[in-house]
């Protein structure tokens, strides 16, 4: 009996789509909860909807099935539940009426965007730019990484495409240049060093722009719900606020990693005869590259509300209306083409999974969920005697390294980030609570400096075999512990000069 249920088992966990083990769990999880009875203060039907966002992190966390699908999976549950309303047409209605928020079209159209950058090769040209110009030294080629990195952040709002899409070859190109390989033990000559700053510089240019990786709207409208709308991150805001304090974290992060795990060889001036030979090869600017090149300088210009500061309010354009405005540029100019947009499986896939979780954000609140959980933090944190700025640092702490139990940023902001940021707007003096919204907004994205599986560029960094996860997680904690501290102290020092406290 038991042999026929174990080929069962492993017959059904060979052909399903889904893996069964964590399938099982998610499922007993959600019978549970609905199983458990509805906590006072909250409506039997708003704890039905925690049943279901719950459920569905943990289907994301324990990587069940692909996020859009775990994602369609809370789509369909919402609707058939009816926990937001009471027919099922207008739950359905509510389960997709986060799909007309500008703010997740916004990074659809971005990533097909950023789709040009490889398909011209000017990413790629970028890269060997750097490395050309700082090259002759190990440290050198780690701040040509950084930069490139830097460069590219405002337009590639997939962190992983950019870190693990982009720089991460070109890093492996330099570290075979110098027979850095794994394969070979010789991973710590260039290697690792460069592997780590490569990832570390991922989280920081995250940080800086609204538009460099996918939660980052999700952050937006979270900060929006959390001082009920008196700060509005838009993509100025929120690169003038991250501007300073971003930059000393992409200074001192290649120094850190260096005094952490140093190279082998310092010196690599063949780095520099590697990187233009390569850009040799690729000749002069081919004219997508330049069409790409004057795209990203419009949005930039757009985006900075630059027309006007010049002209007026009249000539003030939304970010997502930018966004389209480029992409129709590059689509007509033949950069990239409708094909391109509509194989960029990575933008329709994050319209899924980013919609259906903004929908439960916004159902939870709406159902008052968020409120009777952030109140019952901040009476507990009240009944412990603990002063305002302990209960600030405290909420920061918990935030950031409860991501070791997170294998997606996404998955972790949506879970937590709003009721964090709901309780430090509770309890802090008036004056205070814009620069913590500010710290709490830069901790979502640094938290992905903990884990080899905490966003999904460290999977393919950490893949390519130059970093032991004893490395990985030792450096992480450091990196983690010095650009928070950066924020607060240098971030601090910026956003006063800013007048934001």
């Amino acid at each position: 009996m038991l042999a026929k249920l174990k080929a069962m088992f492993l017959y059904f966990n060979e052909v399903v789509p889904f893996r069964l083990v964590p399938a099982l769990i998610t499922t007993l999880v959600l019978i549970l909860l609905l199983l458990t009875p509805c906590p006072q203060g909250l409506d039997p039907k708003a704890w039905h909807l925690v049943a279901i966002f719950l459920t569905t992190i943990v289907a994301i966390i324990l990587k069940v099935m692909p996020i859009g699908v775990m994602s369609l999976m809370a789509i369909v549950i919402v609707s058939l539940s009816q926990v937001t309303s009471n027919s099922s047409k207008g739950a359905i209605t509510d389960a997709l009426a986060s799909f007309a928020n500008p703010l997740i079209w916004l990074i659809v159209v971005a990533i097909i965007i950023s789709r040009g950058l490889k398909k011209t090769g000017l990413g790629k040209r970028i890269g060997l730019m750097f490395i050309a110009l700082l090259g002759k030294r190990t440290i050198g080629i780690g701040y040509g990484l950084a930069i490139c990195e830097l460069v590219l952040a405002p337009f590639t709002p997939s962190n992983t495409a950019r870190g693990g899409g982009i720089v991460h070859p070109i890093m492996k190109s330099i570290a075979n240049a110098f027979n850095s390989d794994p394969a070979q033990g010789t991973q710590n000559k260039v290697g690792t060093y460069l592997s780590l700053v490569n990832y570390h510089a991922n989280p920081i240019t995250s940080a800086m722009f609204l538009t460099a990786t996918a939660p980052n709207p999700l952050v937006v409208s979270c900060v929006e719900k959390a001082t009920g709308h008196t700060l509005q991150l838009t993509w100025t805001t929120w690169a003038l606020c991250m501007l300073l304090p971003g930059l000393v974290c992409i200074f001192l992060m290649p120094l850190v990693i260096y005094w952490l795990s140093p190279p082998e060889l310092k010196a690599t001036p063949n780095a520099v005869e590697f990187a233009r030979t390569e850009l040799g090869k690729m000749g002069h600017l081919a004219a997508g590259e330049k069409v790409i090149l004057g795209t990203f300088a419009l949005l930039l210009i757009l985006w900075a509300n630059i027309p006007a500061m010049l002209f007026g309010p009249a000539f003030l354009l939304d970010a997502t209306v930018v966004a389209f405005v480029g992409l129709f540029a590059l689509i007509i100019t033949g950069t990239i083409t409708w094909d391109d947009a509509l194989e960029e499986k990575s933008a329709w896939d994050t319209l899924i999974w980013f919609g259906a979780l903004v929908m439960l954000a916004e159902q939870l609140n709406k159902t008052g969920v968020v409120k009777w959980f952030s109140d019952g933090m901040r009476d507990a944190i009240i009944a412990s005697g603990m002063g305002w700025f302990p209960a600030a640092a405290v909420l920061l702490l918990v935030f950031v390294f409860s991501h070791y139990f997170f294998a997606s940023t996404t998955a972790h902001i949506s879970a937590m980030l709003l009721a964090f940021l709901t309780v430090g707007a509770q309890l802090l003096p008036a004056e205070y609570v814009v620069p913590f919204m500010l710290i709490m907004t830069a901790g979502s994205a640094i938290m992905m400096t903990l884990t080899h599986y905490a966003t999904g560029t460290s999977p393919i960094i950490f893949g390519s075999g130059y970093v032991t996860m004893g490395n990985w997680w030792r450096t992480g904690l450091v990196m983690c512990v010095v650009e928070l501290l950066v924020f607060a102290i240098v971030g601090g020092m910026w956003w006063k000069v800013l007048g934001y406290w």
